[in-house]
């Protein structure tokens, strides 16, 4: 997001923490903004393209707090730009330094001023934006991105850690289990437990299909099949037990299925352990799948409904036919070109 756009946000949703009760002292800028610095160090003060992490809460001149960055514990972090409205503060915090903090007045009618914000009742004609703000750290842009990609590279190699982890788990939960199974280039493991020669889905088919899923320390975290679910203590409220049905190849469920069933013929079954790069990656879903975990799924492929496939009409030919012409073109080049032939052998 823009930096002005953050902060456009931020006047809709954000509020004010005071510091202190005392009346404030304050000096007013050409444009209008009142504001006192409450403390003031020797530290440099911003300039144009530092990077500023800021603390701040905001709220009307009736004391109504809309939002504190203080109390959730998240502190914005912009790079200074060139002011483009009275209301991103761009032209105040080259007044400021590191650790720095001040109060700051918007006039409210500045802000509704060319009708693209909508006045809500809160901020009436005459009244003020309020502002309380305190640079908690300051940097260059170069020393910002050196730390992001720093950060970036720690997260990565962490990564390749976790990979790597649950590479050997699957490894070892093979091997535990003696599982004789197939490998495809993407790193999906696969064994068909029954097999058929019925009919084999194509990308854009919609099948119907059952399944198990379990992590691989044996959690069933779900089933189409309401035994099994009850089995594993599922609590699946209002859930209708039944074969789900997606079109294949589409991108409607993980990556790994939709590898997995172009694997299988109508009627037979499989496993499949499906690698988190084909799952739920490194973010997981909800309480039973963690980051990096491999899946081990057995699939029921019950039906395919082949997708429709159009059917060309002749009108096309037709269209072609009349402008290439080639009744009237093909008998006159034969004919000169057998007279041609006869001349010369008369000759």
């Amino acid at each position: 997001m823009k930096t002005a756009n953050l902060i456009m946000a931020l006047l809709v949703v954000l509020s004010v923490q005071v510091f202190g009760q005392a009346k404030p002292d304050l000096k007013q800028l050409p444009n209008g903004v009142q504001y006192q610095i409450y403390t003031k160090g020797t530290a440099a003060r911003i300039k144009l393209n530092d990077v500023i992490t800021f603390n701040f809460t905001q709220k009307t001149d009736k004391d109504s707090v809309l939002f504190s960055s203080f109390a959730s514990g998240k502190p914005v972090t912009i790079a200074v730009e060139p002011s483009k409205s009275i209301s991103d503060l761009m032209y105040f915090f080259p007044m400021l330094g590191l650790k720095d903090s001040a109060f700051v007045k918007i006039p409210s009618d500045s802000l509704f001023k060319d009708g693209q914000m909508e006045r809500p009742s809160f901020f009436p004609k005459g009244s003020t934006l309020q502002f309380v703000l305190k640079v908690e750290n300051v940097q260059s842009m170069e020393a910002a991105m050196a730390e992001r990609q720093k950060m970036m590279d720690v997260q990565a190699k962490a990564a390749d850690s976790l990979k790597t982890n649950e590479l050997r788990i699957m490894d070892a939960f093979v091997a535990e289990n003696k599982l004789v199974v197939t490998q495809t280039p993407s790193g999906l493991r696969y064994l068909i437990l029954t097999p058929s020669s019925k009919l084999k889905p194509a990308a854009g088919d919609t099948v119907e299909v059952n399944y198990i899923g379990r992590t691989l320390n044996g959690k069933t975290f779900d089933s189409s099949i309401e035994a099994e679910a009850k089995k594993a203590g599922l609590e699946q409220p209002g859930r209708n037990y039944e074969p789900i049905s997606f079109v294949v190849g589409q991108g409607e469920v993980i990556p790994g299925w939709d590898e997995a069933l172009l694997l299988m013929n109508e009627g037979s079954k499989g496993r499949f352990l499906i690698p988190s790069a084909l799952a739920y990656g490194p973010k997981g879903a909800g309480q039973d799948i963690a980051p990096f975990s491999t899946l081990d799924f057995q699939v029921e492929l019950v039906k395919v409904k082949p997708a429709k496939k159009v059917v060309a009409t002749t009108k096309p030919a037709v269209a072609v036919k009349k402008t290439v012409s080639v009744k009237k073109v093909t008998p006159k080049t034969k004919s000169t070109v057998k007279k041609k032939v006869v001349t010369s052998k008369t000759k």
